[in-house]
């Protein structure tokens, strides 16, 4: 079963909504840990793009990506408007750097619109749905696709 089929086998469905990149996203409430405000990171060597560093959190030392330069958009510039959220997926944890957080959106389930598929890019398949809100689209990150073993993070 596709993941947009298992969210919508419930009625209703509960997202924090952030900017990154200039756009809104959305993260299905569940997968987050907490939300946090900007700390600088421990750079490592020979880390992708769009991995900033990493964090200790309580002791667990956390990878930070930047959401945006992920998904194809500019880099974040971190400062401490910035906020940091912490998602658990699967057996991992990571930090995503947005340039903000706005709300907690509640949205039935028969909302969410596929999202149109094109040529099969990592960034699109990120992407695992559209919220149509009045005359905008929030978009639902896929943290499976986002994270995938296939994109490399920082060990």
């Amino acid at each position: 079963m596709s993941q947009l089929a298992e969210l919508k086998k419930s009625e209703r469905l509960e997202f924090v909504t952030l900017v990154a990149g200039g756009q809104n996203f959305c993260i299905e409430i569940k997968q987050i840990r907490e939300i946090r405000r900007w700390t600088p990171v421990t750079v490592l060597p020979h880390s992708p793009d769009h991995v900033l560093g990493v964090i200790n959190l309580r002791g667990a030392v956390i990878p930070i990506i930047d959401l945006a330069a992920k998904l194809g958009f500019p880099k974040i510039a971190p400062s401490e408007r910035h906020v940091i959220i912490i998602i658990s997926i699967e057996d991992r944890i990571v930090g995503l750097l947005v340039e903000s957080v706005s709300e907690i959106l509640g949205v039935d389930a028969g909302n969410l619109r596929e999202t149109p598929r094109g040529p099969e890019d990592p960034t699109i398949r990120a992407i695992l749905a559209i919220i149509p809100l009045g005359d905008d689209m929030t978009k639902v990150i896929s943290l499976p696709a986002l994270l995938a073993p296939a994109s490399p993070v920082a060990a």
